[in-house]
């Protein structure tokens, strides 16, 4: 007959009861099972009762280190928000100037095709028939022209500039020292830097620049005597 062991891993000699139940025979509620870590699992690793939530990275660096960090990513914060302010503002700058330029094209469109009409106003202004009703009417019409910004040029004496005269007429003359528009003929017009049309006049030059072989035209030509033949054939 043998002695059963004392102090073993069955405890002092009596019998050691565990009790594995999953419903708890006093309340009926469900029992909370702790599963053992897997082998070769160590406490606190990812995925073992107990782990603890992956740390970030910038809690491996000193204070230091995260200001840097800080400091950097909120200069490319800002040179992103200025870049961003600098194409908005170029943007609303072209769309501006396309909307002015377009807005020019039309009025100049439109005043173009009154051109016409301030002729005749004009010409009736000089023959002293503008009176009454049409005067008021003209006026009128000069005046929301000179609002939209038409601009009347073309004087006797102006110096002739080929960019804004039309010349119709040249002659010589020892009354100017220059080229210079001796009659307009019919007044130019421009909207802004925008010649709508140019200004039509009679242009004179001094005499010294008469070239030396032409004749003035009150001098008369005289005539050969082979002229004389083929004006007789």
């Amino acid at each position: 007959m043998t002695d059963r062991p004392t102090g073993s891993e069955f405890g002092d000699g009596e019998p050691v009861v565990r009790d594995k139940r999953r419903i708890d025979p006093d309340t009926g509620a469900a029992r909370e099972t702790s599963q053992p870590p897997a082998p070769g699992a160590q406490p606190g690793m990812p995925g073992t009762p107990g782990a603890q939530p992956p740390r970030d990275p910038s809690d491996l660096i000193g204070p230091s280190a995260q200001e840097a960090l800080l400091t950097e990513a909120l200069a490319e914060r800002t040179a992103d928000l200025q870049r961003l302010q600098a194409e908005y503002v170029n943007y609303k700058r072209r769309v501006d100037r396309d909307r002015e330029a377009s807005r020019e094209l039309v009025i100049g469109s439109v005043l173009t095709e009154l051109l016409g009409i301030l002729d005749d106003v004009g010409r009736a202004r000089e023959a002293g028939e503008l009176e009454g009703a049409f005067k008021a009417v003209a006026e009128s019409l000069e005046r929301v022209t000179e609002k939209l910004g038409l601009v009347r040029f073309g004087e006797k004496g102006d110096t002739f500039d080929p960019r804004i005269h039309e010349a119709l007429l040249h002659n010589y003359s020892d009354e100017v020292d220059g080229p210079t528009a001796t009659m307009v003929m019919q007044p130019g017009y421009r909207l802004g830097e925008r010649v709508l049309r140019a200004a039509r006049v009679a242009v004179s030059e001094p005499t010294e620049q008469l070239p030396a072989d032409a004749v003035p035209a009150d001098v008369p030509v005289e005539s050969t005597d082979e002229d004389a033949d083929r004006s007789a054939e």
